[in-house]
């Protein structure tokens, strides 16, 4: 019997339990230790990995045995330093959850880590690993001829309610841009092949929040708005968000235009969120409608259901942890999602954060970006 790969995990909210399920799917894999400092998500990271130790301290969960890899799911303004901190004392293989980094002042920290750490690091871009993304991803080429224009719409529920409401705040998030849709910023970036040059976007806080108060303080936290990126290559693409819009049938609607036609995808959001009197939830697809012959063409692309049932990312989080694991056991030699992708993601939300604030165009070479 094979020995298993060892995690070791660092917060075990909401996300991070869904990491948990998702790892207990993989073969021989353990948690063995866990650092979750609020006792009651301690308690609910138990029932999911039962042998695992919990410790007061990451310097504890370092201090484990026979750790093989790492993973962090703390709250976005905390993955920087600890970062820094398993760098200075024992540098395994982690995947870390987005955003990287939450201030542009943290920005040459991140690159003297990405410059010196020793392991593979892999940012977790769960979008990417969605089926019908990943359908659209892989056929995206053919379909559209190279992209010209791409659209990314999300219309959601609002910002969950996360252990000490840090979620609330742009200081502890990075702002929305940041925080959510650095998601799209990298399936931008990937799709299309090319750079961002600058970003436009205008935002506002138009409904969530408003009022709530959390020590004297209420939320600063945007609800809504539009990005438009221009990348390098010539391509378009913009951002559409808005986080009052639970009722819709679809939680993500991506489409990619070029010179051949055209190719949807259509991501409905998690199961657990959908009316019962509704009936089943509905199920994800992609459309391509070439130019000659015109017409379009509907493919469901439906997820497995047990992988449905231990998270609320349409199995991306299972193909993600699948893969990261090649990369522990060294069965494929680099990651999918580098410290760059994922810098340069929360690059372009800082951007458009910037934008909306200060009401202008912003160039990406206003920032470091090597």
């Amino acid at each position: 019997m094979p020995k298993p790969t060892n995690y070791g995990m660092i917060g075990c909210g909401m996300m991070g339990q869904e990491h948990l399920r998702n790892i207990a799917m993989l073969p021989d894999t353990c948690v063995v230790a866990i650092y979750e400092p609020d006792p009651e998500m301690a308690k609910a990271a138990a029932q999911f990995a039962p042998d695992a130790k919990f410790v007061e301290t990451i310097s504890g969960l370092l201090q484990t045995e026979d750790l093989d890899c790492l993973v962090i799911v703390s709250p976005n303004f905390r993955h920087l330093e600890q970062l820094e901190e398993i760098a200075k004392s024992r540098p395994l293989p982690i995947l870390v959850e987005k955003p990287l980094f939450t201030d542009q002042n943290q920005l040459s920290r991140l690159q003297a880590f990405q410059r010196d750490y020793p392991a593979p690091v892999w940012v977790a871009m769960e979008y990417r690993y969605m089926p019908p993304i990943a359908a659209l991803l892989e056929q995206v080429g053919a379909a559209t001829g190279g992209i010209r224009m791409l659209s990314i719409r999300e219309h959601r529920f609002p910002f969950l309610e996360k252990v000490g409401d840090w979620n609330r705040f742009n200081k502890y998030t990075g702002g929305t841009f940041v925080e959510k849709c650095c998601h799209f910023f990298d399936l931008m970036r990937l799709a299309i092949g090319s750079e961002p040059i600058r970003i436009m976007a205008s935002g506002s806080q138009a409904e969530n929040h408003l009022d709530e108060s959390y020590s004297g303080s209420t939320p600063d936290i945007l609800d809504s708005g539009y990005v438009i990126v221009e990348f390098e290559n010539g391509t378009k693409a913009m951002l559409e968000l808005c986080m009052y819009a639970e009722g819709s049938r679809y939680q993500e609607e991506i489409s990619a235009v070029g010179p051949n036609g055209k190719i949807e995808a259509f991501v409905p959001g998690p199961g657990r969120f959908w009316p019962d009197h509704l009936g089943e939830a509905p199920v994800p697809k992609i459309i391509i409608s070439p130019r000659t012959p015109s017409g379009p063409s509907e493919f469901q692309i439906p997820v497995d259901p047990s992988l449905l049932a231990v998270g609320d990312h349409n199995g991306s989080t299972f193909y993600q942890h699948k893969h990261f694991l090649e990369v522990v056991r060294k069965q494929r030699d680099n990651v999918d999602v580098s410290l760059q992708d994922g810098k340069l993601a929360v690059l372009m939300g800082m951007a458009a954060q910037k934008s909306i604030a200060e009401h202008r165009v912003v160039e990406i070479r206003e920032f470091d970006t090597h």
